[in-house]
């Protein structure tokens, strides 16, 4: 079974080496690795291709790359997933790397389900100048989808589904400048109601600094987001009940 990973781009010649290196690490063979990179005006690509000859010799693993505009990360996405051939998808950013080499062995084990259409895991966040010091950690362990209208939900960098789904269900929605990865999970798991499972593992780590976490405004955009999203998809919640979710955030600061 291939997994296709894809990594969208721009101007991230600081952190991508450690996300490509942490893809062809892997110890699971059959893995697509799609780069989509936004006309990147500094040495991203220069990266990525210097990187061509050796995963050409690393068994199973392809990867495809490609460099031109595009209209915002979620369009990125939208490029990578269409291009991937894969049974199974999932993403993982230029500023986020996998923890483990035996990360997508452990996703693909768990798809040989054929009854299972999603999964997701746990992700920590650390400082970008000092990727060993660990500031936040979000487990998706409690996760359900009723909890969508308080503003959670399963850690997106973890989440891998079937390609099948986004034909079916649709793609990210490129009208939203934060929370579309929200809006998606919501339609997959809640409206859809696909079957997943949480595995219990320490799978992604994430720099801060994400466009969701710059500024007061980012949280406020993405809040008001993810009340459109909740609202599109049928489910009742307000700005009040989403601000509730940062007394938990500082529970999760406290017990990193």
């Amino acid at each position: 079974m291939t997994l296709s990973l894809i990594t969208v781009c721009y101007n991230s010649e600081a952190h991508i080496r450690s996300t490509i290196e942490s893809v062809l690490s892997q110890t699971y063979p059959d893995i697509e690795y799609i780069i989509i990179d936004g006309n990147s005006t500094d040495g991203t690509v220069d990266i990525i291709k210097s990187y061509e000859s050796r995963v050409a010799s690393c068994g199973n693993m392809r990867l495809q790359w490609i460099s031109e505009p595009d209209s915002g990360i979620y369009d990125a996405i939208n490029k990578g997933i269409r291009m991937a051939t894969g049974e199974v998808v999932g993403l993982l950013h230029s500023n986020d790397f996998y923890n483990s080499p035996q990360c997508i062995e452990i996703v693909a084990k768990e798809f040989e389900d054929s009854t299972l259409d999603a999964c997701f895991a746990d992700v920590r966040f650390v400082k970008p100048d000092n990727p060993a010091k660990t500031v936040r950690y979000y487990s998706s362990a409690r996760f359900k989808p009723s909890q969508f209208r308080w503003g959670f939900m399963p850690a997106h960098p973890t989440f891998f589904t079937r390609k099948r789904y986004f034909d079916e269900i649709g793609y990210y929605k490129t009208d939203y400048h934060i929370a579309a990865d929200f809006e998606l999970l919501i339609r997959f798991l809640y409206t859809r109601k696909l079957k997943y499972k949480y595995i219990p593992v320490d799978m992604v780590t994430m720099r801060t600094g994400g466009r969701s976490t710059r500024s007061w405004k980012s949280n406020y955009i993405l809040n008001r987001e993810i009340v459109r999203a909740c609202k599109g998809n049928g489910i009742s919640t307000n700005l009040f009940l989403l601000s509730l979710k940062y007394f938990r955030k500082v529970f999760e600061l406290v017990n990193r």
